[in-house]
């Protein structure tokens, strides 16, 4: 049999080969097997390369359920996002599957469809199947039905919003800020009558987008009519409805400021149909937003960082390197295309 085709020595002979087979052809004791074998230092080039070389001829893997059960570990952890469509969580998910992939760990995710019922029920499904530990984006605010998880060792971190009547880790962007920024530059621009447009007020961060964009105004002296603000669910049709009646009336808005990108978007659309300009600041940044005409101002959030920040908490917390929880908070960036820049029409 050539030698390219020749299967390694353990399939031949139906053996599966431990890390003493390994040791014992290439020469060299266990512990520094098992340093190539996790990636450890204090091992030369020559003695790597002997390793290595007897692995492949033998056909070694490394028992990774072995490990982790002495550990006392699963190598599994659990997300749980609000909704697996919006484009948003995707590169959220995305970063924390590759830190847990960093940590031979295995991720199961799932969604909670902003129902905080069905994401007890997600996470404690999780806990069942003993996953080490948790990333929960939150749709309730009570969370005390996880404390016995915790106190079990099920390490868990929220992001993006905190967590409910729990003292736990929490990885946030500045939302406060974040809006603060974005209505103030309309402000710069001439705009005072400025919409507000977002999502439901029991949820973290439209709350804390609405605190923002009222900070901005008061801070400009300009007060809030009780008709520039709308809060609900991001459904089509609601915020269509709500963006056209803030811009009809004798004193119409002239910029509007959309709390999500699912706002936003429904908002380009009914700015479209417009004959007049109207200025428009979005939160979070959404695909396509620079070549549309003009480009969609917007406050961009680092979706990525939220996810890896969060994943690299709670293995962190698994190996036993954190003692008190800790509310984390990023910046947000505004990204200046045009849409903010319009000035008051008229």
């Amino acid at each position: 049999m050539p030698e390219t085709a020749r299967r390694p020595e353990s399939h031949r002979y139906g053996n599966r080969p431990t890390m003493k087979d390994v040791a014992a052809r290439a020469g060299v004791g266990l512990k520094t097997v098992s340093r190539v074998v996790n990636g450890e230092p204090g091992v030369t080039a020559d003695t790597e390369r002997r390793v290595q070389e007897a692995i492949e001829a033998l056909g070694f893997r490394r028992n990774d359920s072995a490990r982790v059960l002495r550990k006392g570990r699963t190598a599994s952890m659990g997300l749980v996002l609000e909704d697996l469509a919006d484009p948003f969580y995707g590169p959220l998910s995305r970063a924390v599957e590759e830190v847990a992939r960093a940590h031979g760990t295995l991720l199961f995710n799932g969604s909670s469809a902003e129902d905080p019922e069905r994401e007890q029920e997600l996470a404690l499904a999780l806990c069942a199947r003993r996953v080490d530990g948790l990333v929960i984006i939150p749709a309730g605010d009570d969370h005390r039905y996880l404390e016995p998880e915790i106190r079990a060792g099920v390490a868990t971190v929220f992001v993006d919003r905190p967590a409910g009547r729990i003292d736990a880790d929490v990885v946030l962007s500045d939302n406060h800020g974040g809006a603060r920024a974005g209505v103030a530059h309309l402000i710069a621009h001439g705009h005072r009558r400025i919409g507000f447009i977002g999502d439901m007020p029991r949820i973290h961060t439209a709350a804390e987008r609405l605190r923002g964009y009222r900070t901005a105004m008061e801070d400009a002296g300009i007060p809030v009519a009780p008709s520039w603000t709308s809060l609900g669910v991001t459904d089509p049709e609601r915020v269509r409805r709500a963006a056209e009646e803030m811009l009809s009336g004798p004193e119409p808005v002239t910029a509007i400021f959309a709390g999500n990108n699912r706002v936003t978007i429904t908002v380009v659309r009914v700015l479209a149909e417009l004959s007049r300009p109207v200025a428009l600041v979005g939160f979070d940044d959404f695909e396509l937003a620079d070549l549309l005409r003009p480009g969609v101002t917007v406050v961009a959030q680092d979706a990525a960082l939220l996810g890896r920040t969060a994943a690299d908490r709670l293995f962190r917390r698994l190996d036993g390197s954190l003692v008190a929880p800790e509310r984390i908070e990023l910046p947000t960036r505004l990204i200046t295309r045009g849409s903010g820049e319009l000035p008051p029409a008229g």
